[in-house]
């Protein structure tokens, strides 16, 4: 769903990016909350998966593809603020380095695929858990209905960008019809790729799981006919090699470095869904070359490189690395300030007498 210069005009492109920047500004300060030694990597980690899995568009209708917009997957995992970091850090590196939805239009893409995407996503993640019963099994469930109704709720925010400052003469209705229509489609790709990826994480450290925390269930034991709670077991002793994140991060990134660098060979060549519509319905009819269309990596493959497959993989493999680069460079700085608020909070505290 990556907008590209030209769909929507340039007064509600600045407004779209007024807002995408707003919410990154409110983002990296919530994300200070949520961040610690652990979460931090992880973080940067998330970030790069987005980049490699959205390279693989899956095929949902004749035609059309779709590919994973991550907003669900990331506020999941890290937590809603950290996760509309994540998505915007991937759409910066897309846009800059591969040419992949325009630079006038980043602030439109941001609110689409991150900031909407997460707080849809979080909110019926969050909703739900409060039904189901406590458990992994009711994490994975309410991820797949978050994912799932996220994808329509940033195709619904498009066609609103689209009825304020689109540039073509299309019926709203139309395109709203079409968007919503196509894009619950890719929802459903969405939600089985989220399940399974918090599923799998949650078999393996659920301690790492944004939106496991919280799920053990106080044990009840019943005294004279009552239920009270058990008293609390002494911590058991964490071997170090069970706290470490390291495993966890090389088999993540190895994975990522697999699927951008391997498996996006052979992912879907057809249009995505905003592409299809837009060909359709004649909005791309005033569409703008991209500023970066002449970048060595531009459409992900490596300039002067003529293998299709070497030249795609490369681009995945330079993408997927640029992007945890990037991703953690910017988490551990809000990790550290995190710290260094907390230092000073502790230093201006009174003494007590």
């Amino acid at each position: 769903m990556h907008v590209p210069d030209g769909f929507i005009n340039a007064p509600v492109s600045v407004a779209a990016g007024a807002v995408a920047a707003t919410a990154v500004a409110v983002s990296l300060r919530g994300a200070r909350r949520e961040l610690d030694e652990r979460t931090a990597p992880l973080a940067g980690l998330v970030a790069a998966f987005i980049f490699a899995v959205q390279m693989l568009n899956f095929p949902v209708a004749a035609g059309t593809s779709g590919h994973l917009l991550g907003g669900a997957l990331a506020a999941i995992l890290v937590g809603p603020y950290t996760g509309v970091l994540c998505v915007s850090v991937v759409l910066l590196m897309q846009g800059i380095l591969f040419a992949d939805g325009g630079l006038t239009a980043l602030g439109v893409n941001i609110t689409n695929m991150a900031v909407v995407t997460v707080v849809v996503a979080y909110a019926v993640f969050r909703g739900l858990l409060r039904l189901l019963p406590a458990g992994r099994r009711s994490v994975t469930v309410a991820a797949f209905a978050g994912a799932l109704l996220s994808v329509p709720g940033a195709a619904v925010m498009f066609t609103l960008f689209y009825a304020l400052g689109g540039t073509t003469d299309v019926s709203l209705g139309k395109v709203f019809t079409a968007m919503v229509g196509v894009h619950v489609l890719i929802g459903i790709g969405e939600a089985v790729i989220t399940a399974a990826t918090v599923g799998a994480v949650i078999a393996v450290r659920p301690d790492l799981v944004h939106g496991a925390r919280g799920l053990a269930v106080p044990l009840k034991l019943r005294v004279d006919g009552e239920l009270v709670d058990a008293p609390a077991a002494a911590p058991a002793a964490v071997p170090a090699a069970a706290r470490s994140t390291r495993p966890v991060w090389v088999t993540g990134l190895v994975t990522a470095l697999v699927l951008a660098g391997f498996v996006s060979y052979y992912a879907s060549s057809s249009p995505d869904g905003l592409e299809k519509v837009a060909a359709d319905k004649g909005i791309d009819s005033k569409a703008e070359e991209h500023a970066a269309a002449d970048s060595p990596l531009a459409d992900y493959s490596v300039k002067d490189v003529s293998d299709a497959r070497l030249s795609g993989g490369l681009a995945g493999v330079i993408g997927v690395g640029a992007t945890v680069l990037v991703g953690t460079g910017i988490f551990w700085t809000v990790r550290r300030r995190r710290a260094q608020d907390l230092t000073a909070t502790s230093t201006a505290a009174p003494t007590a007498r």
